[in-house]
This record gives structure tokens, C-alpha cells and sequence, in this order.
């Protein structure tokens, strides 16, 4: 019975064996890609590479990529759903195609060396064709020359086998789709791959990126197609080892366990209500997925904004269904120490930042625990009258009293009034709720569309800026400058740097002056790939708690600034404009943050 670390291992020694170079997973938290919160798939953090910049590895990668979607976080409970999971991937960038993607899928799927899968369990599926773009119909010529049979290959429509662009324009194509039958019978004479039934597990994604979509709506072929897979850990494992659900495999089995002994109940128990076996799963994959957040080298701490509030989320959605357990105090230290115990040898960040993990989550635990004290006192104060409401709907306006007053948060307020059969007028808090949101939740709404929108021109000149920026803050304030993170919208640029005071109005002043000097001087931007020991001896800057591979890209701004970065950039200062700090302030303890435009 394959582990997950045994599939982590083998997928990435067979792409090795195929020519690929393993590279290192990224951050969880993306640097300079304001579309998204967290990493959310393999292929998120190579978007320059897949849009035609040169990768100082080569042309063929692979590696496993931790990830986290927050938009299924209320189905999460159910035997499937995950807000963080592992994904492994293989890329050409503009080197093989259709024919070494497919068929070395096939063979890791059915070698007995690998996966094993007999060949007569799989089905796969193809794009069917539309919008003027033939059917792929050489995809599914190579899946037959393999010896998969010809009513096991299915032509599906757009909504179910294309990919992209992630924004209005930009790179996309078909893909093809692996399934494995998990043996039920089929739900009906249209049951095929795709159908949620249950019979037909996806097991793994191969996206050709040959056209690029113009703004006219057309269809424009790539000359330097690329391929991009995904297969996701969890899920695949779950299948391999014969579970009917993610929670049954290692992954979680240890954190439940625990769970079992903490709480005095048994997860699974034959008399459980389905209620109580989703609080455990529940708490089980957000302690994971709070785990990763904390235990990550750019880690985000609890907030009310961004990344911080879905990290508060999880937490306290956690700590809520942890008193449905009957769970009292404090507790999500012990299973977040089985997370770390159980994946620090794949990914070592989790064991040195441990001390950070159980000290923020004991924190968050302890402010939370007062707020759901108050805030479900003052709910069962409103529920008698609540309950005389013929239509049991809450209004928005109470929801968003407990969520301005005690700081309830508005999930927790849905899930006690669904407790007692009331709704809530999410549209009308969601109304209160945006008049109080600050500068970084407005600008959000401004972000673009998109991963592989983000690397238009506006973004690549913010982009830029960032080095000048970064520069000029360390010969104004000193060398201990260091970038903490960086978000860019359409309209501004948020850079946070380590510095242990509020910058005074004239250094402020003087960093202006330095940047628009730079820009005024029309450097020229240029890059070359060096080795990381030869980029910090010729002097470049590279990010703290970033991973980096042993080639790297090194971007050189004149005579002014020069940092290991992925890039994209313009070719000389001058096409920046005027540079403009709008505001300076405190993000945490010893962490300043900085708000400038390009005017």
C-alpha cells in the first residue's frame, strides 16, 4: 500500500528519470501576485516561466508544491474537501509536448515499478472542441497507441477539458484528464469521467498552453507551447489505498486519533451523529492547514485582513468545533506538534519555526475563546426575538453588531443561527461590513484578474519599482532593511520592510527623491542566471526565508540595485513615471509598510 511520502518520492524520481530537474517548492504566501491569497495550485508559482521567461533550471521541472483554496472552506467536513493540500507537478517550457506528456502519464500510472493501475480501470478524457479550435483528436489518437480502449476515451466540452486564460487574455489550451474506476456501478447510461457520482476518481491533469487569447477573442497559436499536470497527494493516495474519504489515509489519521483522546469521543463511532464526525474533520484539516500558514518562512500571523483573517478563520472555526467535541480550553498545539512531527522531513520549515506555530496558535485560541464567551452570550440574549420572526431570518444589521462589538465572527454567527433553523442577510452585513474595511481591503478589490493577468504592464512596472524602493530604503535607513512581502493592485504598490521605527517626514522625502533619481537616470534593466553563492558574492539582494535554486536570476537596475528576483521587469527606469510614498505605518512588531503609486 503506497504512502504519501512513497508517491511524493516516486513522482518526483520519475520525472528526474525523465530529464526534469527537481525544484523547490515555493511559499505559501505568493510575493508580488495580488490575485490570491495563498499559492493555489503547482503551476501558481512558475507563471513568468509559463509566459516565456527563461527558468535557471532548464526546461523541464518537477516538484511538489504546498497549496491552500479557501473557496470550498465551508463544504470542508465532507469526506473530500481540503483547504490546504500537497501537489506534485511536471512542466515543459517549451520543450516536449502532447506525445512525452501523455505518455510518460501512462506509464507512471500503470508500471508496476510506480502507480500499478491496470490499464483497463483507466479513462480519460479530451477536449471535444469549440470557439473555431478543433477537437483534440491527437491526444486521443496517443492515449489509444498506448492501449487504452477507444470507449474508455471521451471528447468532453470546454467547461470540462480546457484551461485558462486565468484572466480576460493570455495563454491557454486544452488538457487531458486521467480517471481511475473506482469499481461502483454507474449512476445511470450517461455516466462517464467527470460525473460526480463517485465512480470515476480523477486522478491527474496534463494542460497543453498552445494558443494565446487576444482581447479580440481570438485564438492565436504559441510559438513555445508549454505543458503544465497536476495531481493532488491526498486524493490520490486515498484512491490508491482503497479509502472512501482523505480523512482515512496518514495524512489524518494521527491528528484524529488525538482528537479521539482529547475529546472522549471516537471519530468514526458507529453511533456518531454526521454532525460529529464533521467537527472532526473540520478540525482536523484546519489545524493542518494553520499549521502550514504559521510553520511557512514568509508565515502571516491572525488578523482582520487578507491572509490573516483566513487564518483567523480556520482557527477559530477549529476552536468552535473543538467545544462541539465537548473540548474545553485551549488544545490545537498538540495536533498541530502531529502535523509537524509527521511532515517536517519534506518540508523542515514546520520543525524550525515550531516555537512560532504553538505560541500563535495558543495566542489566537485564548482571544478567541473570550470572544465566542461574549459574543454567544449576547446571541442567546437576541434568540428569543429572533425566533418570533416568522421569515427566521437574522438581520445583518445584528449579525454585524456581534461581529463590530465582540468581534464574532460572521461564519460563526450563520452556523449558531442555522443551529436554531435561522438564515442570516448575509448581503445586508456584507453591506455594514465593507464600510468599515481599511485601505488594504479596499485596494484588494482594484487587484487584477488572474495569475497569469498579472504580468501586464502596469504590474511589471510596480514590479521594478520594488527594487528601487527597496534600495533606497536600505541607503536611508540601512542595511538591516530587509522585504518582508509585497502586494500590487492597479492602482498602488504595498511593500513591507523590516525596520524597527516610523520613518521621520524627511526620510520619507528622501526616499522619494532617491527612487524618482533612478528613474530620472533611465538605468537600464538587465538579467543574467548565476549560481546563488555567485549572486550574493557579486552583491545581490536575495529574500529572507525564500528557497531558491542553486541557478537563480539575477535582475541589475544601472549602477543602483541588483536582487535575485522571478521577475518580470521593463528594459530601462524611464518607463516607470513619477514615484510617490502616499502613506508609511506599522504591519507587526519590528515590520514597517509602505504605500507608493507610479504616477
Amino acid at each position: 500500500m503506497i504512502t504519501i511520502n512513497e508517491l511524493r518520492a516516486k513522482y518526483i524520481e520519475f520525472f528526474k528519470s525523465k530529464g526534469h530537474v527537481e525544484i523547490s517548492g515555493k511559499s505559501l504566501i505568493p510575493e508580488n501576485d495580488p490575485t490570491v491569497l495563498f499559492t493555489t495550485a503547482g503551476m501558481h508559482p512558475l507563471v513568468p516561466y509559463l509566459l516565456g521567461e527563461p527558468h535557471p533550471a532548464g526546461k523541464r521541472l518537477t516538484d511538489y508544491q504546498k497549496c491552500i483554496r479557501t473557496g470550498d472552506i465551508d463544504a470542508v467536513g465532507d469526506p473530500s474537501h481540503l483547504t490546504f493540500f500537497e501537489m506534485l507537478g511536471n512542466w515543459s517550457l517549451g520543450d516536449y509536448f502532447k506525445k512525452e506528456a501523455i505518455s510518460w502519464s501512462f506509464e507512471f500510472l500503470t508500471s508496476p515499478k510506480y502507480l500499478g493501475i491496470p490499464v483497463e480501470k483507466l479513462s480519460v478524457t479530451v477536449f471535444a472542441g469549440s470557439d473555431g479550435i478543433l477537437r483534440d483528436d491527437d491526444s486521443a489518437a496517443i492515449w489509444k497507441s498506448l492501449g487504452i480502449a477507444g470507449d474508455h476515451v471521451y471528447f468532453l466540452p470546454k467547461e470540462d477539458n480546457w484551461w485558462g486564460p486565468a484572466g480576460e487574455t493570455g495563454p491557454c489550451g486544452p488538457d487531458t484528464e486521467m480517471f481511475v474506476d473506482t469499481g461502483m456501478e454507474p449512476c445511470g447510461p450517461e455516466c462517464r469521467p467527470g460525473c460526480h457520482c463517485g465512480k470515476y476518481f480523477e486522478i491527474w491533469n496534463d494542460v497543453f498552453m498552445q494558443y494565446n487569447k487576444t482581447a479580440a477573442g481570438t485564438y492565436e497559436p504559441l510559438s513555445a507551447p508549454c505543458v503544465d499536470t497536476g495531481m493532488g497527494i491526498e486524493r490520490t493516495v486515498a484512491m490508491l489505498q482503497g479509502k472512501a474519504s482523505v480523512y482515512d489515509t496518514e495524512a489524518f489519521t494521527p491528528i484524529l486519533s488525538l482528537l479521539n483522546e482529547i475529546s472522549g469521543k471516537t471519530y468514526g463511532a458507529a453511533d456518531n451523529s454526521p454532525e460529529t464526525d464533521k467537527s472532526f474533520r473540520i478540525i482536523a484539516d484546519h489545524v493542518r492547514t494553520a499549521t502550514f500558514i504559521l510553520g511557512d518562512p514568509k508565515a502571516v500571523l491572525p488578523s482582520n485582513i487578507g491572509a490573516g483573517y483566513v487564518l483567523r478563520r480556520i482557527i477559530r472555526r477549529a476552536v468552535r468545533h473543538g467545544k462541539k467535541l465537548g473540548i474545553e480550553g485551549t488544545f490545537l498545539s498538540r495536533p498541530a506538534e502531529v502535523v509537524i512531527r509527521n511532515y517536517q522531513a519534506a518540508y523542515p520549515e514546520l520543525a524550525e519555526n515550531r516555537t512560532r506555530i504553538l505560541d500563535e496558535l495558543r495566542h489566537e485560541e485564548e482571544k478567541f475563546l473570550e470572544t465566542l464567551q461574549k459574543g454567544e452570550k449576547e446571541f442567546e440574549k437576541m434568540l428569543p426575538n429572533l425566533l418570533k420572526n416568522p421569515q427566521k431570518i437574522m438581520s445583518g444589521r445584528l449579525a454585524f453588531k456581534l461581529y463590530d462589538t465582540y468581534g464574532f465572527p460572521i461564519e460563526l454567527t450563520e452556523e449558531l443561527a442555522a443551529e436554531d433553523g435561522l438564515s442570516v442577510n448575509r448581503a445586508e452585513f456584507d453591506e455594514a461590513y465593507r464600510k468599515h474595511q481599511d485601505l488594504s481591503r479596499a485596494g484588494s478589490e482594484q487587484v487584477f484578474k488572474g495569475g497569469l493577468a498579472d504580468h501586464s504592464e502596469i504590474s511589471t512596472r510596480y514590479h521594478t519599482a520594488t527594487h528601487l524602493l527597496h534600495k533606497a530604503l536600505r541607503i536611508v535607513l540601512g542595511d538591516h532593511v530587509a522585504q518582508k512581502g509585497s502586494n500590487i493592485t492597479v492602482e498602488r504598490v504595498r511593500f513591507d520592510f523590516s525596520h524597527p521605527a516610523p520613518m521621520t517626514k524627511e526620510e520619507i522625502a528622501k526616499v522619494e527623491q532617491i527612487v524618482n533619481e533612478q528613474i530620472a537616470r533611465d538605468l537600464p534593466v538587465t538579467m543574467e542566471m548565476m549560481s546563488l553563492e555567485n549572486a550574493k558574492n557579486a552583491g545581490a539582494i536575495a529574500l529572507f526565508g525564500e528557497k531558491y535554486e542553486p541557478v537563480v536570476k539575477v535582475y541589475t537596475i544601472g549602477d543602483f540595485s541588483k536582487e535575485v528576483c522571478g521577475g518580470p521587469h521593463v528594459a530601462h527606469t524611464g518607463e516607470l513615471g513619477k514615484f510617490r510614498i502616499q502613506k508609511e505605518q506599522s504591519s507587526s512588531a519590528g515590520v514597517r509598510r509602505i504605500y507608493a503609486v507610479l504616477e
